[in-house]
């Protein structure tokens, strides 16, 4: 990670969300000041204008579009601003900074989108998904992490429904595969066997392009593939 994060007004929250989740995703370290200062610098982003459900607000750094971690795009107004708000959520839980204006902010940045997941089932809407396909499996990695309530029932509904959308190329209609691929391995076999398994041989096939690449959105891709397939053959 670098020695220092840019958290001036104007970064961006996605650049400041992916700068914390590679050495999350990697295992490398984040030392202790960085880990604060960017946890509280997010949590004070909890409910502003623009943040979705009330989770955190994209910066205007994020207004021309965002890249997902395994690299998608990200160009809708409200895709930003739930995807954004959803990593946030994530990044907050995992790094467990236990001060309380992070914690508040945390807490009421779940509460508010837990309410908003109760009032759409409510209108009948089914909350195994949500949205896009895109944003269904940013939702997933938290589902993932149990941060909403009934968390593995909504998974299991929603793991059913992505088996519906499986296409002739190995892939899934609507669903981002790169992304979709990094939810199943964080939901893990335990809930998403099928999928892993049926995800599998298309990273049997695609991985040593991927591996031989350099860029870190490929490097990144290879990693989900190969953790995919371990999880496969364990």
């Amino acid at each position: 990670m670098k020695d220092t994060m840019d958290l001036n007004p104007a970064s961006s929250l996605n650049s400041v969300l992916d700068a914390l989740a590679e050495p999350l995703f990697f295992g490398g370290e984040i030392p202790r000041d960085q880990r604060v200062a960017a946890a509280r610098w997010i949590a004070a982003r909890q409910g502003l204008p623009r943040s979705y459900g009330g989770m955190f607000a994209p910066t205007d750094g994020d207004a021309k579009g965002i890249r997902l971690f395994t690299g998608e795009p990200v160009v809708s107004r409200a895709g930003i601003g739930h995807l954004l708000g959803e990593e946030a959520c994530r990044i907050l839980t995992v790094l467990e900074v236990k001060e309380p204006v992070v914690q508040t902010a945390l807490h009421r940045a779940v509460g508010n989108m837990s309410e908003l997941l109760e009032s759409s089932e409510k209108r009948g809407y089914d909350t195994s998904m949500y949205c896009c396909g895109t944003c269904s499996s940013g939702y997933w990695r938290n589902l993932a992490l149990g941060i909403f309530p009934r968390s593995e029932e909504r998974l299991h509904r929603g793991l059913r429904r992505l088996k519906d959308l499986r296409n002739e190329e190995g892939r899934w209609q609507k669903f981002p595969f790169y992304h979709t691929s990094l939810a199943l391995v964080e939901i893990g076999p335990s809930l998403a066997k099928d999928e892993l398994r049926y995800a599998a041989r298309t990273w049997e096939r695609i991985l040593p392009r991927l591996a031989r690449a350099k860029d870190r959105y490929a490097q990144r891709r290879a990693s989900v593939g190969r953790r995919l397939l371990e999880l496969c053959s364990s």
